[in-house]
């Protein structure tokens, strides 16, 4: 692993998915005439992620062509087996980067913009371990300093891959809560008709 950091906070977008009850990858939907992957790739590089990547997986040729050219796929072959693949994947292809931490992000949150990004990089350096809030809800994206990198990489290896990094955060005493709540609604995508109720990126409030 690279011993010197530099300060970059990388992204790292979670779009390998296969979208069951979606009715197809979600990196492939169309939200204002713009995939939903292009859209969150735009929103980490507008809020300072350098470098990022993409984990693709599900239709995965289709998800890298809407890549936009200045981040990166990485194929997660087994991504099937769940986000803890994905995540693993993604996070080893940065261990060659110098980057200082790590924005986690999930190709399904709409709503979450380059400002709530930018709040993120902002604390990023290599001890941080910061996951965002939405009023009383926990929720994405999750900043992962480089020092505990390892750590994560050797939980994903023990845990179920279905879980995630669940286990690795619910059990952090260093975990700290970044309220995210003025800037986003955090809800993610589950169904196409969801897409409906977003409005230039904003979810409609009932």
């Amino acid at each position: 692993m690279t011993e010197h950091f530099d300060g970059r906070c990388a992204g790292l977008l979670l779009a390998a998915g296969s979208g069951s009850r979606f009715g197809g990858p979600k990196a492939l939907a169309l939200m204002e005439n713009r995939s939903l992957v292009a859209r969150a790739v735009d929103v980490l590089r507008g809020g300072g992620c350098r470098p990022v990547h993409v984990v693709v997986g599900a239709q995965a040729d289709e998800v890298s062509a809407l890549v936009p050219f200045d981040a990166s796929a990485v194929h997660a072959a087994d991504w099937e087996r769940g986000i803890g693949e994905s995540l693993r994947v993604g996070l080893t292809s940065l261990t060659d980067t110098n980057a200082s931490a790590v924005l986690i992000h999930l190709v399904d949150l709409p709503d979450v913009g380059a400002d709530l990004v930018a709040r993120f990089v902002a604390v990023a350096r290599p001890d941080a371990l910061v996951r965002a809030m939405f009023d009383d809800a926990i929720g994405h994206p999750v900043l992962v300093g480089r020092t505990w990198w390892p750590t994560l990489l050797a939980s994903l290896s023990d845990s179920d891959p279905r879980t995630g990094a669940r286990s690795f955060l619910n059990d952090h005493q260093a975990l700290t809560l970044l309220e995210c709540s003025d800037l986003a609604t955090g809800r993610d995508v589950d169904y196409a008709a969801d897409l409906a109720h977003f409005v230039h990126g904003t979810l409609r409030r009932q």
